[in-house]
């Protein structure tokens, strides 16, 4: 509704996640390093965690859209499925056709994949996330699938991504074989304030025309200020925010957005 009033190319604060948008904060860029450290040099399981909407799934959308055609990737975005389930899923993802139904035969032709693209000099990874929902049974799975390997290297690279909760889980009893063999870690804070600020001037700029100052947008240092109180940095609610306020700009034909405009737009979204 917005995005002509104020000459937009696309809408800068969508809650998808959409690697156009990626903002490399000092977390985003160290979380990054830590996975493509982890998948190039075949580490097996890694896992990367963050609190709801600090821009996990943005991260590895990112990771895969620069990862060389040497890497197969699967993107597992919902594992709420059962242990067979989730693994013919893994199976498709990676294209690999078998008309095996039992986990035996599953996993059989899986190792089968995995040897002939490491003969081939390529390497492949699977990513869940939203790993926090995966059931013990399921993440024992994982560990047993991070045991196919030869003498010299890893030939499956699992990343688990999730919410705090699966660093709670991954200290069950019951899975601390696979605790142990993660081989790199990394938990993604909030942005802090001045991040946060670039990270609304980033989506902006990627959003409108370089040279188009008529229609340029102004977030006042009290709105931003504001939009920090209420979202804590998390980069999911500052999008939410921040949509909700050029919504109301619109409506008020300004293109300046002021604390005002914030407290209001907060209390809309529940937040006050």
């Amino acid at each position: 509704m917005y995005k002509e009033f104020y000459n937009f190319r696309e809408n800068p604060f969508n809650i998808t996640a959409d690697p156009d948008f990626f903002f490399s904060s000092v977390q985003h860029k160290e979380a990054m390093t830590h996975l493509v450290y982890g998948i190039q040099q075949r580490k097996g399981i890694i896992a990367i965690t963050g609190e709801i909407g600090t821009g996990k799934t943005t991260l590895c959308r990112t990771v895969l859209n620069q990862l060389d055609e040497t890497i197969k990737t699967a993107l597992i975005l919902n594992p709420n499925f059962s242990d067979l389930q989730l693994l013919r899923l893994i199976l498709q993802d990676l294209g690999i056709r078998t008309s095996a139904r039992s986990k035996y035969d599953m996993i059989d032709a899986l190792n089968e994949f995995l040897l002939e693209e490491t003969s081939a000099g390529n390497n492949v990874v699977v990513i869940i996330d939203e790993a926090q929902n995966l059931k013990v049974s399921q993440l024992e799975q994982v560990r047993l699938l991070s045991n196919l390997e030869t003498e010299k290297e890893k030939l499956l690279q699992i990343v688990l991504v999730g919410q705090p909760e699966l660093i709670d889980k991954l200290k069950l009893n019951q899975l601390r074989q696979l605790n142990q063999r993660i081989a790199v870690r990394y938990h993604i804070s909030s942005l802090t304030l001045d991040e946060m600020k670039n990270y609304i001037r980033h989506r902006l700029e990627k959003a409108q025309p370089p040279a188009d100052e008529d229609h340029r947008i102004r977030f006042t240092d009290e709105a931003l200020e504001a939009i920090f109180h209420v979202s804590r940095g998390t980069p999911r609610m500052v999008n939410v925010l921040c949509d909700r306020a050029l919504l109301a700009g619109y409506a008020a034909e300004t293109f300046i957005i002021d604390h005002n405009i914030i407290h209001r737009c907060s209390r809309e979204v529940g937040q006050k």
